[in-house]
């Protein structure tokens, strides 16, 4: 993968007794790929790419976003009219964020209809489901933060749904709230999930999915 230039150099010699930079990189262009593999394989990639968007482009806005009630709406509105390519940047943060739902229903999809669910394979498919329902957090916590009126009342009926569940639903609500009703407390709840607690979960088990993957290959055909 290396030229020899590259790999007579000092400096990558240094880093490679330290590292093994060459033995990964063995590893990884050695690797065999099955020939059943074709486009509907690459799902789960691009869902992973549509991932990344998301974390850069949500990481730009977060410069100018306030997650205060009396602001979250006039801040997205300056990101999206006097910020330079605001508008470009949430733009793509809200497209990706479709586009990787789609992805993420398409793979699993794909994964159950292979059978990459089946010994032994449980457990990929296990931190993948967790990964599925972390995506829908985040859309969830995401259409919250413009707090306009859609957002409000987005959260509002989401935040009660743990109602109808015996004995602990009252406290889920408030604990998702943040109190008795949607306030200030609420979105900087959903802020926090969905800027710092989601990002980081998912990132945990994004890794220990592709080192299952990793391990176990490619599932067969149909």
């Amino acid at each position: 993968m290396f030229s020899k230039q590259v790999t007579d150099s000092k400096t990558f010699q240094w880093f490679d007794e330290r590292l093994e930079i060459q033995a990964i990189s063995d590893d990884i262009t050695s690797k065999y790929v099955p020939p059943h593999v074709n486009i509907f394989y690459c799902l789960g990639g691009i869902t992973l790419v549509c991932f990344l968007i998301q974390f850069a482009t949500g990481f730009c806005m977060t410069f100018y976003y306030k997650p205060n009630v009396a602001e979250a709406f006039t801040s997205v509105e300056y990101i999206m009219n006097e910020v330079s390519f605001g508008w470009l940047i949430r733009s793509i943060h809200r497209w990706s964020a479709s586009m990787m739902v789609l992805m993420m229903i398409l793979h699993t999809f794909r994964v159950y209809l292979t059978g990459g669910f089946k010994k032994p394979r449980e457990l990929t498919w296990i931190t993948g489901v967790i990964m599925a329902v972390l995506t829908v957090s985040f859309g969830v916590t995401g259409y919250s933060l413009p707090w306009d009126q859609v957002g409000y009342w987005a959260v509002k009926i989401v935040s009660g749904v743990p109602a109808a569940i015996p004995v602990v639903g009252d406290q889920m609500v408030e604990l998702l709230r943040g109190g008795a009703s949607v306030g200030q407390a609420t979105l900087t709840r959903f802020y926090s999930l969905h800027t710092f607690v989601l990002p980081w979960l998912i990132a945990v088990f994004m890794l220990l999915h592709f080192l299952m993957i990793r391990k176990q290959g490619i599932s067969g055909p149909l």
